[in-house]
């Protein structure tokens, strides 16, 4: 795969003036976004149209947690707007899983990915809502129950992707946050790596944020992350 596919560039903006901003910065460089929670709170869908109109991917990052009806009616919305990859909550279970990736039928170019652990959680963590077992059984478990479900893929943590790509097959997704350059503080992300480790070990696709969307260059910031990529 072209390295420039691989990274997805995390619009965690507080404002469309300020997303917009960065898509111009990074220009032809950057060609898939994920808009979140916060951006998509602030601006609205209208920020996803722009993005489709300029011919970017939208990873829609909304880790969708419903009962399966409304999760449907999400993904289905998502659709509508052009939407290349939208996320469920795999602990949401089977049910809900399955009705997303139903709903994204008649959206052939869509893909459903389910978030296995957030990558900020550790065992302790796990452990405060009652999952007895540890993060990277987590993950597993809820990797395996997700494919079985139909889903496209999963975000999982760089740390995770060897053991997924293994269980996995191929031909899954692997999305990995977490991503940080040799360095860089991983902030609130309790099981980091590079963007090279993750896509070595396995990964499809790396979300880089900080390191690109904050640095006085982004889209030189952007080329020294697909450098690093190269095989």
């Amino acid at each position: 795969m072209d390295p420039t596919n691989q990274i997805i560039v995390a619009l965690d903006c507080d404002s469309r003036a300020a997303a917009d901003a960065l898509v111009e910065q990074l220009g032809d460089e950057c060609r898939v976004y994920k808009v979140g929670l916060e951006l998509l709170t602030a601006a609205g869908p209208d920020v996803i149209k722009g993005l489709v109109a300029q011919g970017k991917e939208v990873f829609l990052d909304l880790k969708l947690f419903e009962i399966p009806n409304s999760v449907a009616g999400a993904v289905r919305a998502a659709g509508e707007l052009g939407v290349s990859m939208v996320t469920v909550h795999g602990m949401g279970g089977s049910g809900i899983m399955s009705a997303a990736v139903e709903a994204a039928r008649d959206f052939p170019g869509m893909r459903i990915l389910a978030l296995t652990v957030v990558t900020s959680m550790t065992d302790a963590d796990l452990a405060d809502i009652g999952v007895a077992d540890a993060v990277d059984e987590q993950v597993l478990r809820l990797a395996r129950l997700a494919q079985k479900a139909g889903c496209h893929g999963v975000i999982a943590s760089p740390q995770d992707v060897a053991v997924l790509r293994g269980s996995l097959g191929p031909d899954a997704l692997i999305i990995t946050p977490g991503a940080t350059l040799p360095g860089e503080s991983p902030a609130e992300h309790a099981r980091p790596g590079t963007p090279r480790a993750a896509i070595t070990a396995g990964a499809s696709h790396v979300v880089i944020g900080r390191a690109v969307t904050r640095a006085a260059d982004p889209a030189g910031a952007f080329r020294v992350v697909r450098a690093s990529l190269a095989p």
